[in-house]
């Protein structure tokens, strides 16, 4: 269902005309919010990504609650590219995988394919799951004053939540590779869809003697679910979303390079 849309501060770099040979456009689709605050570090985290990869067109895109939508971003990405040349590279701005990047993001590019005959988008990987996305959590962390594998630290390990059991799986799993880091504990939590919340998670490792414990929000942007989290969880170390962490750079950059290359060798959709 869609909402009335929020306009981010910034929109997409325009491409009149066409993108200049070899420019396979980036084109990163976020979930989208209400919350303006999210809108705003998505474009912070893409101007980033045009800093780190100058000259490569960055396009923003949003599945929900935000403009331009997949379909009109995509407009007009195919001019000049030729019949069977790769249109642009759509990269989901999604920690894990999941109902939106396997039914929603597919959905919209078929609306936009039946628009456009002549559209050669290549779908790439969600951000997450990477190991540059611990250093990225661990980054916040030290922000808020927890140095990385403190052993006096337990951890919660917050995301969003899915109806997707594989997806929370996921999160779990991340959770007991981080935990092999050195930290007190480290214990996975959601903020909807799925158990433990993050206060019963806090909750359980205090009981369970931990000297202190630190919330690290495995969420992209701030909005409903950080501002939740937060409340829910009074006394504990709070770190930041991720945000336009350099390493979420690094790991946008990555999806694309081998979204392309997968495309060019033919090993893919």
């Amino acid at each position: 269902m869609r909402h009335s849309p929020v306009v981010p501060g910034r929109g997409p770099v325009p491409l009149a005309g066409g993108t200049a040979p070899g420019r396979v456009p980036l084109v990163a689709v976020a979930h989208g919010s209400r919350d303006p605050r999210a809108a705003a570090t998505v474009a912070a985290l893409l101007d980033t990504v045009r800093l780190a990869r100058p000259g490569l067109p960055v396009v923003t895109a949003f599945l929900d609650h935000c403009v331009p939508s997949l379909p009109q971003a995509l407009r007009g990405l195919d001019a000049g590219r030729g019949a069977s040349a790769m249109s642009c590279v759509v990269l989901p701005l999604l920690l894990t995988e999941a109902y939106h990047s396997r039914v929603d993001l597919p959905a919209a590019l078929n609306e936009a394919r039946a628009r456009d005959p002549w559209l050669r988008p290549c779908q790439g990987a969600t951000l997450g799951p990477h190991p540059l996305l611990l250093r990225a959590l661990e980054r916040r962390l030290a922000e808020a004053g927890v140095p990385a594998g403190d052993p006096d630290t337990a951890v919660v390990l917050v995301s969003a939540g899915s109806s997707d059991a594989g997806a929370n799986a996921v999160v779990a799993t991340t959770a007991r590779q981080w935990a092999r880091t050195g930290w007190w504990a480290v214990t996975a939590a959601y903020a909807s869809a799925a158990g433990p919340t993050p206060e019963q998670a806090v909750e359980r490792l205090r009981r369970a003697g931990a000297p202190r414990v630190a919330v690290a929000p495995y969420l992209l942007a701030p909005g409903h679910f950080a501002d939740k989290v937060r409340a829910a969880t009074p006394g504990a170390v709070h770190a930041d979303v991720l945000g336009a962490a350099p390493e979420l750079v690094d790991v946008l950059l990555e999806r694309y390079d081998a979204a392309r290359l997968t495309a060019w060798t033919g090993t893919g959709t």
